[in-house]
């Protein structure tokens, strides 16, 4: 089992940035790959971004292409999302996402992650 604690959400103004962070425990996350999603209330989750296990493979939602950066640090268990230039429109709950590997690669889609955070809150004024 994976347990995954998400942190770093908060209030910003449009323009501004954030880091996420994703501290895993119960497994070493180096064989896992990664991802962050996003939900709106009265809305489906949506993917973000994700990161491969060896973490040489990303992928964005072209909502958030230029802006966000994922990036992983198996030696502290952790995967982080820099946010910047920060919309209203990326208000929402972020969630961190694991799926165990058995070949490095990308996973964009909800289905495809075990394992899931409780997660974090970012809010972005206009």
């Amino acid at each position: 089992q994976v347990q995954l604690v998400e942190s770093g959400g908060g209030l910003v103004q449009a323009g501004g940035s954030l880091r996420l962070s994703c501290t895993a425990s119960g497994r070493m996350i180096f064989m896992y790959g990664m991802g962050w999603f996003r939900q709106v209330p009265g809305k489906e989750r949506e993917f973000v971004a994700a990161i491969s296990r060896g973490g040489g493979s990303m992928s964005y939602a072209d909502s958030v292409k230029g802006r966000f950066t994922i990036s992983r640090d198996n030696a502290k268990n952790s995967v982080f999302l820099q946010m910047n230039n920060l919309k209203p429109e990326d208000t929402a709950v972020f969630y961190c996402a694991a799926v165990w590997q058995s070949i490095s690669q990308v996973r964009t889609s909800e289905s495809d992650y075990d394992y899931w955070g409780q997660g974090t809150q970012v809010n972005v004024s206009s």
